[in-house]
């Protein structure tokens, strides 16, 4: 055992000096106000290419936990992040090979079809004007109003007809390829390679007195965003692969397409299943002759529900995820009317800060004079 002793620490100022650098509340308050700012000013400046980055972190943080294993079992820190990243490429690779010419079936399929849902939709429309004019009398319904709603339910689903074959057309003009393809693996390997030397670093640049309180937080914020995300995703996985596999087996033409909808819509609460459903059941009616149809579409929504409810959900999520439905719904809408895409991805992690910190913030009120304070004697209560 080596007799070296390291060197004590320097003396630090006297006692008078430290006191005085020590900050005051105003600093703090300056510190904080001035680092929302500048995140705010750079979301506004740069939100158009923030885009591959912010996707970039996304995978770093979901591939950290297997990445940190791989790193236990003896392999390389480099070395297990170049092997996440590239078997992450290739299991897109493989999606596209086997699933985006199925996809674009269907898409050939419904564009082909429009014109007939199109007249379903017409003739629809106009026999319920026919029998609104039976019970209510020619003074409530005319012909003109008839041919007006017939007319107008066309155009609807024309229009909807035209902007899926927009979207399918110029789909991935929207995304810039050389950033998705190239620079979002290239800093997803980076980012995830250097996680543990990142988060060391932000955990040095923390002020002391705080530090602790801080750790704590993000540790929470930590917990809630890794088993919203990770369970998240594999409850999309699970119950789109149900949805496309069972509206296949029924017979919907296009129920692998509506089914991977369903799935992936999911991560918004109820707008998955609702959107999913109500979509196979109309082309369930413009497609099957009979009620038969129709009802082993209903079926395959209401077994799909009894599965997410009682065996996806639970399995995947529990009750380690305290994120309210209506708190995601609303951090999702208004993280897209803000930012647009780039919202969409950080509405969720901010939505769980947002709720870590009110928690700490109400624990705290709970146990301060403000809240434990006796009330008046006096009757007045103020």
């Amino acid at each position: 055992m080596s007799d070296t002793r390291p060197e004590a620490p320097p003396a630090g100022p006297p006692a008078p000096v430290r006191a005085a650098l020590g900050a005051t509340r105003g600093q703090r308050f300056a510190l904080l106000g001035g680092l929302l700012a500048v995140a705010w000013v750079a979301l506004q400046l740069f939100a158009s290419v923030l885009l591959p980055f912010v996707v970039s972190a996304g995978i770093a943080y979901f591939l950290d936990p297997l990445a940190t294993r791989l790193t236990r079992l003896g392999v390389p820190r480099g070395v297990a992040a170049l092997l996440l990243v590239v078997a992450l490429i290739a299991c897109g690779l493989l999606f596209a090979l086997l699933l985006y010419p199925l996809i674009l079936a269907q898409f050939g399929i419904l564009i082909a079809r429009l014109p007939v849902y199109v007249e379903a939709l017409r003739a629809f429309a106009g026999l319920v004007i026919v029998r609104l004019q039976e019970r209510l009398g020619p003074e409530f319904v005319d012909e003109k109003l008839r041919d007006l709603v017939s007319g107008e339910a066309g155009a609807m689903l024309s229009f909807v007809g035209g902007a899926l074959s927009r979207v399918i057309g110029g789909g991935f003009a929207l995304f810039n390829v050389l950033t998705l393809v190239v620079v979002t693996p290239v800093v997803g390997f980076y980012l995830l390679r250097d996680w543990p030397r990142v988060i060391s670093r932000i955990d040095g640049w923390l002020p002391r007195r705080y530090a602790g309180v801080l750790r704590a937080q993000a540790y929470e914020v930590d917990r809630i965003l890794s088993a919203w995300l990770r369970g998240q995703a594999m409850c999309c996985i699970a119950l789109a692969l149900f949805y496309s596999m069972a509206l296949s087996a029924v017979g919907l033409d296009l129920g692998l397409i509506v089914g991977m909808s369903a799935g992936v819509l999911s991560f918004i609460p109820y707008v998955g299943t609702i959107s999913g459903a109500l979509t196979s059941i109309l082309l369930a009616f413009a497609q099957f002759p009979t009620w038969t149809g129709v009802a082993m579409v209903c079926g395959v929504f209401v077994v799909g529900q009894l599965l997410e409810g009682y065996v996806i959900y639970p399995r995947f999520l529990g009750d380690r995820v305290e994120l309210h439905a209506v708190w995601v719904i609303f951090a999702l809408f208004a993280g897209g009317a803000a930012f647009g895409f780039l919202g969409v991805l950080l509405a969720v992690p901010v939505t769980a800060i947002i709720g870590v910190l009110c928690r700490f913030w109400l624990r705290r009120y709970l146990v301060s004079p403000l809240y434990l304070d006796p009330p008046n004697q006096q009757g007045t209560g103020l």
